[in-house]
């Protein structure tokens, strides 16, 4: 792929009306654009990040055993009316009505139409645990959209439901997906820290956001910083193994600000080991047991004869805000130097020849370099522009691919100048470049 040929609208300097780091590098290498307040249009650049995103969401989803479905953007009010939600949810909720004048909205969320469907379609506990997910697009009318897609209006989401047939099971299930989320942030070179928090409008009395630090972050959190040093590699997917993972965690107090308690703090936290500041929101997982349930008659026969509504929660994350998120985490701003992690990069390696215009050799060295790392799944573009060295380098840096490689007209076909992005050059062998590469693509 050429630069030339892409659709990578690229603009000199940061747009005014974006405050925060990401909005900035989204709007300035062109990775989205604004088509109304809080809404976006994806790009090429910035959709095929949040595709990376999303496929990870998906693959570590499909590994506790949760199904994908795909449900609609548009819900019929009355299984809404029927929870109970309809008039509370508030104005954030887009309402309308179609040529026939029934009450449709676009759904902010998806705990109705989810139950809707498990209800018709489960009778019996043997059919259970049940775990849903799906990746869709969602809208909020925000009151003040800002900061580009990470408090925008119309979002791309992984919400996932657990129906089980008691509390035991249930929490079961929801720490199943408390240990997706940490692997899930740990692929994507996140370190997200779970912390107790409120539910909100879903509801319930179980509840954990899992959330990044950042300055820029909606969030204040108080947390243990010992909390930092735990990981979840060695949990397998058993009662106990992950009831002993959560208990790890929750060890460590660590809350966002509606469940912050200033006297638990100073008491079960040494001074050394506070740590208040702000984070994002890159997910949040729930427990309700039987909030819709109930009122919308999803029960399933039991041994005996009798009935019992199902023990539901949910389980969010925003893979457009991951987006927004990861810049946030690894965009340096001082040097203007984005490194995305290999995991969903945009490209693997940026390929950068030294054009002469009476001389195609660099060129052709980047052709056949483009062909022997495509031949080994590795995507690569190459800046095949007459620009000078540093502006090729610089546009480089703000793409993000994690690896670079160099080409002079005295470059050695044997040894490459190749660097990690925003790093010091070395000179390696081509096959050592791939071998890195693979390597750092599997462990990702």
């Amino acid at each position: 792929m050429y630069i030339s040929k892409s659709f990578i609208p690229i603009l000199k300097n940061n747009p005014s009306e974006a405050k925060i780091k990401s909005h900035q590098l989204m709007l300035r290498v062109g990775m989205i654009k604004q088509s109304a307040a809080g809404i976006y249009s994806w790009l090429p650049l910035g959709f095929k990040v949040m595709k990376k995103i999303e496929q990870v969401v998906r693959e570590e989803q499909n590994k506790i055993g949760a199904q994908e479905i795909l449900m609609p953007t548009i819900q019929s009010s009355e299984i809404w009316k029927e929870s109970g939600r309809y008039e509370d949810y508030g104005e954030e909720m887009l309402r309308i009505k179609d040529r026939q004048d029934r009450e449709m909205l676009y759904g902010p969320t998806n705990e109705e139409l989810v139950t809707d469907i498990f209800r018709a379609s489960i009778k019996s506990y043997k059919s259970l645990p049940q775990l849903l997910y799906h990746i869709q697009w969602k809208f909020r009318d925000e009151i003040r959209p800002r900061f580009g897609i990470m408090r925008c209006r119309e979002f791309f989401m992984k919400d996932a439901y657990s129906f089980d047939i008691s509390d035991e099971d249930a929490q079961f299930s929801y720490n199943k997906f408390f240990l997706s989320y940490l692997k899930t942030f740990k692929r994507l070179d996140l370190t997200a820290i779970p912390m107790a928090a409120d539910t909100g409008p879903i509801g319930g009395n179980l509840s954990h956001e899992f959330i990044i630090l950042a300055e820029t972050g909606e969030s204040k959190i108080f947390t243990d910083k010992r909390i930092f040093d735990l990981t979840a590699e060695d949990t397998k997917l058993e009662k106990n193994s992950l009831q002993d993972m959560r208990k790890k965690y929750e060890k460590y107090y660590s809350v966002t600000d509606e469940k912050f308690n200033k006297e638990e703090f100073e008491k079960k936290v040494l001074n050394e080991n506070r740590l208040i500041t702000k984070g994002i929101e890159v997910g949040h997982i729930f427990y309700f047991g039987d909030k819709y349930s109930k009122p919308m008659g999803a029960s399933v026969d039991l041994p005996g004869g009798k009935k019992d509504f199902v023990k539901m929660g949910s389980y969010g994350i925003g893979v457009s805000r991951l987006v927004g998120a990861i810049i946030e985490a690894k965009y340096d701003e001082k040097s203007e130097v984005m490194k995305w992690p290999i995991s969903v990069a945009p490209y693997d390696v940026a390929i950068i020849p030294m054009i002469n215009k009476n001389d195609n050799s660099a060129l052709e060295k980047a052709n056949n370099i483009y062909l022997e790392l495509n031949k080994n799944n590795i995507d690569s573009i190459i800046d095949d522009t007459d620009e000078n060295f540093s502006s090729k380098i610089k546009k480089m840096n703000l793409i993000g691919a994690p690896y670079q490689i160099i080409i002079g007209k005295q470059t050695d076909d044997a040894m490459l100048e190749f660097r990690e992005v925003g790093g010091e050059s070395q000179k390696i062998k081509l096959k050592d470049i791939i071998n890195k590469i693979t390597k750092q693509k599997v462990k990702n």
